[in-house]
């Protein structure tokens, strides 16, 4: 199944699942992991009842799962076929999508990724700009996702790195 566009609406508090690649995806990969999400989503079901979702690719580089689970709720196993397909997608672009151990951050407009060690150094180092802006993945509703994915490091979980 191929859809235009994608059916996320923004004033909904969706479950959502951040995949957060290590680097920007091309063009190609992009249309390709569309395609396979396309494909999947329609058909992802918990028990089989069919879940409500969507996804979008936000800043080139991280994946967006939302859920409605106003009418029927994730189970283990949908989640685990969820994982499946991105492990897959994971393997076949080298994409690091379930390395949590980095941080990503904006920098004059451009996403940056670190592993989180040395993102930490350089905050305490002073080697980073305070205007630096900083992606949380642990945002678990779409509202959150969209007031606080991206945060000035102030105001974000770094701020408290010391």
């Amino acid at each position: 199944m191929k859809i235009e566009e994608s059916s996320i609406v923004e004033t909904e508090d969706f479950k959502v699942l951040i995949y957060p690649a290590s680097r920007a995806l091309t063009a190609k990969e992009v249309k390709e992991i569309t395609e396979k999400l396309f494909d999947f989503l329609p058909t992802w079901n918990a028990h089989g009842k069919a879940l409500t979702s969507s996804f979008k690719i936000d800043y080139k580089q991280f994946i967006i799962i939302t859920i409605d689970e106003e009418k029927v709720q994730a189970s283990g196993c949908s989640m685990d076929a969820l994982n499946g397909i991105m492990r897959e997608l994971d393997a076949n672009y080298n994409l690091g999508l379930f390395d949590r151990m980095k941080a990503c951050y904006m920098e004059n407009g451009e996403v940056k990724t670190m592993k989180l060690t040395d993102f930490r150094s350089a905050v305490r180092n002073g080697e980073l700009s305070d205007e630096i802006e900083v992606f949380d993945f642990s945002k678990d509703t779409y509202v959150n996702y969209l007031s606080d994915f991206l945060l000035p490091i102030k105001r974000s979980w770094a701020g408290f790195i010391k």
